[in-house]
């Protein structure tokens, strides 16, 4: 089916990704988002989470998701560049956004204070600090959240963020020293790294923020423990997320003592919005005298994250017809569909053995980092949002 005729139908709704291949046909992949999904996660969060909840949009920047988002209520957004603030803004103009990128140019600080209001942005060194002062006209309604790391604390996370962001612990005491001098409004922040299975790693920060206060003299009223919070893959199976938020509230009491816990803030990504999605794809070829098989889409569109981390390999299945198919399967190695030989998925898929030309294959589990990694590289890439009331998630 032509993107063009998907774009006409695309507002219908649909049961699942199966009735989507059987009525549509679509021949370009297509993501297939369920907002009930969504929505009922987002409830675990604002229900469980002892804290304020915000969406770290660079998980999956779809309008689709940041408009399902705001009609549930959520009005604070993380965000890494003004490109994403005028996303919200375009569904919700009276967003609030955590600028929670440690490096900003001089113009995008000034085009967040400015032009969307941002009142929140993250530093971890001296000369960040500054060039907001200097761009925000030293404005004392600003917050400066000061993002610090613990080195090799994130070896149960799928994407290791200490390399990176993030100040020392004694750096981070100095940081938020200056901020108070400055008259800006202090804000401690980590991040435990993503697919953070170990809720103690959020234990480890929050005693290392508490000491970061004490060894600082500067009082703190907002801890926002990041993102991190994981989703579940066949292959990284987390603890449920009331254990994580558990362990944040003891912890938060535990160390800063009962009374005088700050508030906490968190801003869930891949663990927010993962289950909501599923891409759908189309077989183009099956190699008969061989088990090479190639799709619609892969490393270089939705697939991508699943070639950088291969324990985020997502749940799959063959569709034909409108059902699912069964029977002996064995092991195919899946091409995608660029002119690339990288194209390739990391491990081999096991798949029935008679599949065959047309046939769709459905990723489950690829709300976060599926729509926003993939790239239009050799034409392909861009995908329809096709709106369901499940998704598959293995």
């Amino acid at each position: 089916m032509a993107q063009a005729a998907l774009n006409i139908v695309r507002s219908s709704f649909y049961a699942d990704a199966a009735q989507v291949a059987d009525i549509l046909q679509p021949e370009e992949a297509v993501f297939c988002f369920s907002e009930a999904s969504l929505r009922q996660r987002l409830g675990e969060f604002t229900a469980g989470f002892p804290g304020d909840v915000s969406f770290a949009v660079k998980s999956n920047p779809s309008r689709e998701v940041v408009r399902a988002l705001a009609e549930a209520g959520l009005n604070q957004w993380d965000v890494a560049s003004v490109q994403e603030m005028a996303l919200v803004h375009a569904v919700q103009p009276g967003a609030h956004f955590h600028y929670h990128n440690p490096v900003k140019s001089r113009r995008e600080i000034a085009n967040a204070y400015h032009k969307h209001g941002c009142r929140r942005f993250a530093v971890d060194s001296r000369e960040e600090v500054a060039k907001v002062a200097e761009m925000t006209g030293g404005d004392r309604r600003v917050e400066l959240a000061v993002r610090f790391v613990l080195p090799r604390d994130q070896s149960n996370a799928a994407h290791d963020f200490s390399t990176k962001f993030g100040a020392a612990p004694q750096t981070a005491m100095a940081l938020l020293k200056d901020i108070a001098q400055r008259g800006f409004r202090p804000v401690l922040t980590f991040h435990p790294g993503s697919q953070s299975r170990d809720p103690g790693v959020y234990v480890r920060h929050i005693e290392a923020a508490a000491q970061i206060v004490e060894g600082s003299g500067v009082r703190v009223g907002t801890l926002n423990v990041g993102g991190g919070f994981p989703a579940s893959y066949p292959l990284s199976r987390p603890a449920p997320l009331a254990t994580f938020f558990t362990a944040i509230a003891e912890a938060t009491t535990r160390h800063f003592g009962k009374g005088n816990e700050p508030r906490l803030e968190c801003e869930p990504g891949r663990g927010l919005v993962a289950n909501s999605m599923s891409l759908l794809t189309r077989i183009k070829l099956v190699c008969s005298d061989g088990d090479d098989i190639f799709l619609n889409d892969g490393i270089y569109g939705g697939l991508m994250e699943f070639m950088q981390v291969p324990e985020l390999q997502p749940p799959y299945r063959v569709i034909r017809d409108g059902a699912v198919l069964t029977g002996r399967t064995k092991p195919w190695k899946v091409f995608g569909p660029t002119c690339d030989p990288l194209d390739v998925l990391p491990a081999r898929l096991d798949l029935p053995e008679d599949i065959r030309d047309e046939d769709y294959i459905e990723f489950g589990t690829l709300g976060a980092y599926g729509i926003a990694t993939s790239t239009l590289f050799n034409g392909y890439g861009d995908h329809a949002v096709i709106p369901v009331a499940e998704v598959f998630n293995g």
